[in-house]
Order: structure tokens, then C-alpha cells, then sequence
């Protein structure tokens, strides 16, 4: 059982100092160790809110040490710790390395466990149906799944990380994992031996659990992952990369409806039905229906992805009838398994499926509502077309009422974490978002000299970011600074769009001029396999946007460039954006100054934290948006910029990128 954090027990600055000083514990048990004058100071402030149980709000740069300055006095206090993080990265920094270093340091027995997703566990029904239905579409997945069978034999835990030579995101996983909705919970015949509940089971005996925000938020929305038992009894939630909060908070507190779900569920009815009630009804013809109506449903907009809120959609549109026929031949689907659930458990499943997807349906109306609930919240609703499925979404248009709510009852301390928090120290977007208002914020700068490091460069000549040329113009710019770099970049998009076509400049440009930077684009292979090869090359160029502007740390000299194309405003016809922006100026308040401006600073700190991540990189960062100068908000911008030096001369960058190859240290 979990130890009880001890009331009488006081964490003293002096404990802090000792363990974090320069003959300290940390010191003797982690060979790399050097302290850090913020990161001692973040942790005898986070000692404060766990003895209090009350809520601190801890933005600290790059470098301060954060996970150290959370863990210490998290383990020195006891009782049950969750840790959230925004990436599994972090998550596995956490449990392999982190936690271990500090346990050892204290000479603490803490247990601890690692939670994830039930969609990361093999399932032995679902590996054994499909196993033995063998639908399976191409001769790799045959493969797979023979290496997945071999696996399963062996594996104590059944995460699928474990299993490198199947990837990630190959489809066979959806056949042999289960959902909240496919899942035969204790009705299975292989329940004693399910890896999902092996994982909860460790995670409730645990000390510290670890655990990422996606599975956090999915069971506070979703009541699915094994954390709603495990919170009563935690004194201590930690929520590392923070920032990452809000978006995912609204995924998981709002509703998605897909028609991919819909052709799912008629897949499942009709294997299920012929199956196990082969007489009880012409399942193909009850089925097809339901098929069709999802598909027409999707037809209803163009063939290219599209974003509308429900009132942009004209009352004219097919989409208002077509989804009354969806909801028709749904019910009469329902009704029929309704009369054979009986006959099996999964056909039960798919009942209660079908069952949630109706009234999920029911709640969009034949009309756009002029406004919406959602737990007592404001919504937007809203639809997104994509090649081949369409998503229905009911989104809050604020979620701090809700987490406030989830934070309610037992005492405990909540820390939330990350690089980037505040602007320019101001934390009051990232507390309003979050429904954290007079909880106490504090802020550690980073340990690097920034001025030494690095130089901010910001070209000349710069078109405005609207014109069509205006991506040209960025690798016009950003060519001599490559060359002179010698590679060893990311070049950070703001748009899919932006990275297709500085690809194919890059390419372009680097054939003419006889440039051999190996060229890495996101979308041509996973994220991991990108950076993998990127490090590997030590001169490559890497093409990305929003996936490789947080949560990478390439170190040292493989990354000496960081190229940012423009300031990251979100697009501003996104439904949920523009609806927020209209709440917000009812209220009288400036939609792009509270909302836009602080998201868009809060992202470019993100993207800008790729360069320098040890006190030994040098760098550039080139950040060609000319607004930063140009418009009255620039400032703001700048401020909360790390303190680089400052230039906007190419002459200047070429210096300092020849001081580094002749191994001058350039400051």
C-alpha cells in the first residue's frame, strides 16, 4: 500500500539545500549533476505548496533542472504522487531515469508505476479474434501479427513499446487492442490475465504514478483509464509541460462524433451478428443503410478538409437531412440489436455502442442552435471534413469552470510546470485558461547566458507573412544562413502548407547550388525515425511545423539553427478560436490581445526553446516574421524572448557561425 504522506512532516529550506548543494545527495548519485541556484529556489517553493497542499503555478527556462526540483521534495514528503506529463518522451524520462536518480539520492523505497492509454496494451480477446477471423488486408500485417503472438508469450507488461519491430503506428494494433467500447471488462474470459488492469492494479499500489495528460483528461471526461481510483488518495499532482493543459483539457471535455466511428460500428454489428445470430436478422440490409447515410453524410461538404461551425453551414446545405436520415437508419440498426443482445456479449458491445452514438447524434438538432451546453458551459459545434470521414465536435468554449470543479474536495497540492507559461512574466492567460486566478505563480529564469550563447537574427527585407510569396522569401532569406551554418537546422512552419513548400525550394535550391544537406520533411517518415536520422547525419536540415516546435532536444552541435517562419497565430477561421474571440468581446475584453497574442508568444517560446539546451550550444535563431518590429505588439513579443543577442545583419550571423567552425567561442 501507498505510504501516507506524514501531517507532522515539514520539508525545510535546509533539506532542500542539502540535497540539491554542492557536496549534496543528488551530487554523489547522478555524475552529471551541477547545481542550480533556480532550480534550489523552484524547489523549496514547491516543498511549500506540498507541506501546505495548496496550488503553485512554477514557470522555469530551459536548463533550471525541473523534474529534479518537483521529484525531490514530491519523494521527501511520501504519500501518493501523480505525475502528468505532455509527452510519452517525458513520461518514459520520468519512470527509466529521473525517478530512479532520486529514489537513489534519497535512499528512498519508493514503488512506482508507468500508466498509459489502454489502446498501448495487447488484449488477449482481441489478439485471439483476430487471430482467428484473420481479416487482415496486407501481407505485412501478417507479419505483424505473428510477431505480436510471439510477444504476447513473452511480455509481463503488454505494452506495445516493448515490441520495437512492429511500429507504432501500424493498424494491426486496432485489431489487437481493445477500447472503452469493444472492452468485455470482467466478462472476458482473460480478465485475470488483462494487461490494462495489471497496469491500474500496479499504478494502485504505487507511491509515485506516471501517467500523461491525454490519460489524465480521458479518464476526468471519460471515467476509462484507471485514474479516478487512483486521485482520491494522492496528496501531491504534478503536471510537467503544463502549458500543454489547455488544448488538451478541451479535446476530452468536449465531444467528437466521426463517421469512421459509425462504419466501425457496422463492421462489428455485421462480423458480430453473422457470428452469433446468423437467423436473427438480414444483418447486410440492416447494416448497408447505416454505411451509406455516414458516407452522404460526408459528401455533404467538398472533398478537401474543412473546418465550419454549425451556423457557417447554410440552412440550405444537404447536411441538415442527410444527418436526420443518419439518426433514421441508426435507430432502426439499434432496434434490431436491442432484440439480439441477448444472444452474445459482443453484440451487447456493439448495443451499447450504437446506443451512445444515437444520443450523441440527437444532441445536434435539425437546426444550428444559436447557443449550447455543456456542463453548464458555453459551446461551439462545429464540423470537420476530412478525405474520407467527417467529425461532429461540441466543444467548451472555456474549460476552467469544469477543471475547477475536478480540483474540488480532498485536499491535496496541484503544481503546474513548464518553460513557458507567462508573458513576460505575466501569467494571467495561462491562470484564466485554466481557472487558476489567484493561485500563486512564480518564475525562474534559465541558467544559460542567452547573449553568449546565442544571436536572435531577424532578416531585412521581409514581405508581409499575408503575401503569396511570402514562403519563397523565408528561404531566400534562411539559404545563406544554412550555407553558413553548415546544415545542422530545423526550419519550424507554422503551416503543413509552408513545410511542402520550403521542402521542394529546399530541393530545388540545393540541386542547382551542389548542396549536399541531407533534407528530413515531416509526414515523409514518423517523428522519432526524423530526429533519429537528423542527429545521426550532424549536417541535416529538418522541415517541420506544430509537432517539432515543443517536446525535442537535440544537444550540441547537430542543431545550431532554428529557422521560424512566422509569429504562430492560430488560423483565424478555427471555429473554436473565433468563437472564443466572440465570448471574449462580449465580455469587453480584446480577443487578440487576451487570446490570440499570449497563445501565439507562449508557441514561438516553445519553438524557440529547440536551440539552446545545454550550457555548452552556441546558435542562431532566425526568426523572419517582419511584425516583430513592424507592428505596435511586436514589443511584447520581443520582451518575452530569451535575451540573445540581437542583430539583423547576415554579416554578423556569417561571423559567428566561421567563429564556431574554427572552434573560437564566438562571445
Amino acid at each position: 500500500m501507498p505510504q501516507l504522506a506524514n501531517p507532522e512532516l515539514h520539508i525545510h529550506d535546509a533539506d532542500i539545500e542539502r540535497l540539491f548543494g554542492p557536496n549534496g545527495q543528488l551530487g554523489s548519485a547522478v555524475s552529471s549533476y551541477r547545481p542550480r541556484h533556480a532550480q534550489i529556489e523552484m524547489a523549496k517553493a514547491i516543498a511549500q505548496a506540498i507541506v501546505g497542499q495548496t496550488t503553485l503555478i512554477a514557470e522555469a527556462g530551459t536548463g533550471t533542472g525541473k523534474t529534479f526540483a518537483y521529484l525531490a521534495p514530491a519523494l521527501l514528503w511520501g504519500g501518493k504522487v501523480i505525475v502528468s506529463t505532455g509527452t510519452k518522451n517525458l513520461q518514459d524520462q520520468l519512470f527509466l531515469r529521473d525517478i530512479p536518480a532520486i529514489r537513489l539520492a534519497l535512499g528512498a523505497p519508493v514503488s512506482v508505476a508507468l500508466l498509459k492509454g489502454r489502446a498501448n496494451y495487447l488484449c488477449h480477446f482481441h489478439l485471439e479474434r483476430t487471430q482467428q477471423n484473420g481479416r487482415l488486408t496486407s501481407r505485412e500485417d501478417v507479419g505483424y501479427l505473428r510477431d505480436i503472438s510471439r510477444f504476447i508469450k513473452t511480455t509481463t507488461s503488454g505494452d506495445k513499446a516493448e515490441l520495437s519491430q512492429v511500429p507504432e503506428t501500424a493498424l494491426i494494433w486496432n485489431l489487437v487492442t481493445s477500447t472503452k467500447e469493444n472492452c468485455l471488462g470482467s466478462e472476458c474470459q482473460y480478465y485475470q490475465d488483462c494487461f490494462v488492469m495489471k497496469a491500474r492494479k500496479e499504478a494502485q499500489k504505487a507511491d509515485v504514478v506516471v501517467v500523461n495528460h491525454h490519460l489524465f483528461f480521458a479518464d476526468v471526461a471519460l471515467k476509462d483509464t484507471g485514474i479516478a481510483e487512483l486521485l482520491p488518495s494522492a496528496n501531491t499532482v504534478i503536471f510537467d509541460e503544463a502549458h500543454q493543459l489547455p488544448d488538451t483539457a478541451t479535446l476530452f471535455f468536449g465531444e467528437t462524433i466521426s463517421t469512421s466511428q459509425i462504419l466501425e460500428l457496422c463492421r462489428d454489428v455485421l462480423a458480430e451478428g453473422l457470428s452469433h445470430a446468423r437467423d436473427g436478422a438480414e444483418w447486410a440490409k440492416i447494416v448497408m443503410p447505416v454505411e451509406k447515410a455516414a458516407r452522404d453524410l460526408r459528401l455533404c461538404f467538398p472533398p478537401e478538409q474543412v473546418k465550419l461551425s454549425l451556423p457557417q453551414i447554410a440552412p440550405s446545405s444537404d447536411f441538415f437531412p442527410a444527418l436526420e436520415t443518419l439518426k433514421e437508419h441508426l435507430s432502426t440498426l439499434l432496434e434490431t440489436l436491442e432484440k439480439q443482445a441477448e444472444r452474445a456479449e459482443t453484440i451487447e458491445l456493439c448495443r451499447v455502442r450504437a446506443l451512445e452514438l444515437s444520443d450523441q447524434l440527437d444532441s445536434w438538432g435539425k437546426e444550428p442552435p444559436k447557443a449550447s451546453e455543456l456542463a453548464g458551459q458555453e459551446c461551439v459545434l462545429w464540423v470537420e471534413a476530412y478525405s474520407s470521414s467527417l467529425q461532429l465536435h461540441r466543444t467548451p468554449l472555456s474549460i476552467a469552470p469544469i477543471f475547477n470543479k475536478q480540483r474540488e474536495g480532498n485536499s491535496r497540492a496541484w503544481i503546474f510546470t513548464s518553460a513557458t507559461l507567462a508573458v513576460k512574466k505575466d501569467f494571467s492567460h495561462y491562470t484564466a485558461q485554466m481557472g487558476l486566478g489567484e493561485e500563486t505563480a512564480m518564475s525562474w529564469p534559465s541558467p544559460f547566458d542567452y547573449a553568449k550563447q546565442g544571436i536572435l537574427y531577424i532578416p531585412t527585407g521581409m514581405p508581409e507573412p499575408r503575401s503569396p510569396n511570402y514562403t519563397d522569401a523565408v528561404i531566400d532569406a534562411a539559404l545563406p544562413v544554412l550555407i553558413a551554418s553548415g546544415g545542422r537546422a530545423f526550419l519550424l512552419c507554422t503551416t503543413l502548407r509552408a513545410v511542402k513548400q520550403s521542402a521542394e525550394r529546399l530541393r530545388e535550391e540545393f540541386a542547382a547550388r551542389n548542396l549536399n544537406f541531407p533534407l528530413f520533411v515531416q509526414g515523409e517518415s514518423g517523428r522519432t525515425e526524423l530526429l533519429d536520422k537528423f542527429r545521426q547525419a550532424g549536417n541535416g536540415i529538418l522541415v517541420g511545423s506544430q509537432s517539432f516546435w515543443e517536446g525535442i532536444d537535440v544537444r550540441g552541435k547537430a542543431l545550431s539553427l532554428v529557422v521560424i517562419d512566422k509569429l504562430p497565430f492560430a488560423p483565424p477561421d478555427d471555429p473554436v478560436l473565433s468563437a472564443r474571440i466572440n465570448a471574449m468581446e462580449r465580455q469587453g475584453k480584446n480577443g487578440f490581445v487576451h487570446h490570440q497574442l499570449p497563445e501565439a508568444i507562449i508557441n514561438l517560446k516553445q519553438g524557440a526553446g529547440r536551440l539552446i539546451r545545454d550550457e555548452t550550444d552556441r546558435g542562431v535563431l532566425m526568426l523572419c516574421d517582419p511584425r516583430i518590429l513592424s507592428k505596435p505588439y511586436g514589443a511584447r513579443v520581443w520582451q518575452s524572448m530569451p535575451p540573445f543577442s540581437r542583430t539583423r545583419e547576415l554579416a554578423v550571423v556569417e561571423e559567428f557561425f566561421r567563429s564556431l567552425k574554427s572552434g573560437d567561442d564566438p562571445a
